[in-house]
């Protein structure tokens, strides 16, 4: 079968252009999706899971694999944490370890008054305000989390329930000065501790990890659009 060479050249530049389309299609890069880093205790383990899936296809959020505990374990690995991602926002909080009682030798959890606390309120808020400091440089937008309440004295190490007010407090003055959004959690969980946490307990119900997880996952979102 004969084809002329105008019918050749003009196949030849139709197939030439969808290629050079395909091509041009194939090229584009996806944007990448902002990088959100969660940093806390085992309450943010129980709801970072959840916040994943909320802000699945908007964000990559991390935290990292252990327990992030006080701020005396914070500042010794906070740079470790970190790594070299550049972050668009960190999500953080340190305090209900830091208020729990452990042993002067050992640093163990205690259930004895006369034990020290981890780190007491002037303690904390040295760490706090070194962890806020470092946290700065990243040039990442910074949410910090009040610490969520608890009955008195709840399983586990010694945790009384007036605690957890006073070391926000000391919290929300180092946030305020650094001009760092709060996410309140204490507020929010306060009046539905009934509904949301465990009996006797500092940790929450699969409730109360959701209800956390939508809160944590609004602030984040409002951050990423801001």
């Amino acid at each position: 079968m004969n084809i002329s060479r105008r019918t050749f050249i003009g196949n030849i530049t139709i197939l030439s252009s969808l290629a050079c389309s395909s091509a041009f299609a194939f090229g584009i890069k996806k944007k990448a999706l902002p990088n959100v880093l969660i940093l806390g205790d085992s309450i943010s383990i129980g709801y970072t899971p959840i916040v994943k899936e909320l802000l699945s296809g908007k964000a990559e959020v991390q935290r990292p694999e252990k327990n992030c505990q006080g701020t005396t374990l914070g500042l010794k690995e906070l740079d470790n944490w970190l790594g070299a991602i550049k972050w668009d926002v960190i999500h953080f909080n340190f305090g209900l370890h830091d208020l729990k009682h452990v042993d002067a030798t050992t640093g163990k959890n205690s259930n004895l008054e006369t034990d020290p606390q981890q780190a007491d309120l002037k303690q904390y808020k040295k760490n706090l305000q070194l962890i806020t400091q470092r946290l700065k440089l990243t040039g990442a937008k910074l949410i910090f989390a009040t610490t969520t309440p608890y009955p008195d004295k709840p399983a586990g190490p010694l945790r009384r329930s007036g605690y957890v007010a006073k070391y926000n407090k000391v919290a929300l003055k180092i946030m305020k000065k650094n001009k760092v959004v709060i996410d309140d959690l204490y507020s929010f969980t306060l009046p539905r501790l009934a509904e949301l946490q465990i009996p006797d307990n500092v940790h929450f119900k699969k409730e109360g990890n959701e209800a956390l997880a939508k809160k944590v996952s609004e602030s984040i979102e409002n951050a990423l659009n801001s």
